[in-house]
């Protein structure tokens, strides 16, 4: 268990993030075994950077066997393991793992490992409700894509995250775990909607982690970059004063799980492995 406001700092090589975050994308199950890459200067494209920043990152993740190269042009994903590694999880009770994190640290990738791993719903909240909310904030006469208006941020968002918490409630209620996913960053900095949130999942005898995604800020920028999407582009104008209003040094108010998405850290699988074995020794200490 982590204590809060724990900061971290790291500025890692180009490579060496464009290499985890395609790692990440393998584990998850995004990239498929036997997937063609796209070619060196197609991703230095996506990625904003150069061909030698991808043939770099091409060599860790061939030297890690996850990409084979079939000839100068071609490059394959290698993770025959994908189709077997999903297999049932089944805890003596119900537990809720809620993975927050600011934008582009990686916390849907987690949470999609941790589903892949336990078998267990994954609840996001981006995939529940963004066709809702950007059909609402049209009716509101706003871009779909806002996410920094006090409209949004007071009317729309909230309702996003009670339609999270129910449909979790509701899995809860069926005898179900869920992994859940989302920013996060209001709630876990509020003890009274963390304590609120528990005690309504313990009311279906769960219990609940939470944890915290830490990214560095270039490699959260790269990524961001990389999947273009069109909720990010206010921060990508102004990255410097976006950066400086979410403060890295964020951490949940509550006890909670740090996982380390910087590109030297741990893979992210090998950290979902251990938070679901820390899940398994907490419910026995129980």
């Amino acid at each position: 268990m982590t204590s809060p406001r724990q900061p971290l700092n790291r500025s890692e090589a180009l490579h060496q993030q464009v290499a985890r975050n395609i790692r990440n994308e393998i584990e998850a199950g995004i990239l498929k075994d036997g997937q063609a890459l796209p070619s060196t200067r197609e991703l230095a494209g996506q990625w904003d950077v150069s061909v030698f920043t991808i043939s770099e990152a091409m060599k860790v993740l061939m030297e890690e066997g996850l990409v084979i190269s079939q000839s100068r042009s071609r490059r394959t994903v290698r993770a025959p393991t994908q189709p077997i590694q999903r297999a049932e999880f089944r805890s003596s009770q119900p537990h809720v793992i809620m993975v927050g994190g600011f934008a582009g640290s990686g916390k849907t990738e987690l949470g999609r490992i941790l589903a892949r791993q336990t078998g267990w719903p994954i609840l996001d909240k981006d995939t529940l409700t963004r066709p809702v909310v950007e059909a609402a904030l049209e009716l509101l006469g706003l871009s779909p894509n806002d996410r920094e208006s006090d409209t949004y941020v007071n009317t729309v968002r909230p309702g996003e995250y009670e339609a999270l918490i129910a449909a979790t409630h509701e899995n809860l209620e069926c005898g179900n775990s869920a992994i859940v996913t989302a920013p996060f960053i209001r709630e876990f900095g509020d003890a009274a909607w963390i304590s609120r949130t528990i005690a309504q999942f313990s009311a279906s005898h769960a219990s609940t982690t939470l944890v915290w995604m830490y990214c560095d800020e270039p490699t959260m920028r790269s990524y961001i970059r990389k999947r273009g999407a069109a909720r990010d582009a206010a921060k990508l104008a102004d990255w410097s004063g976006y950066i400086s209003s979410v403060g890295l040094d964020f951490r949940p108010v509550a006890p909670f799980h740090l996982v380390d998405n910087s590109a030297s850290s741990a893979p992210l699988q090998e950290q979902a492995q251990d938070l679901l074995k820390s899940v398994l020794a907490t419910e026995a200490d129980g």
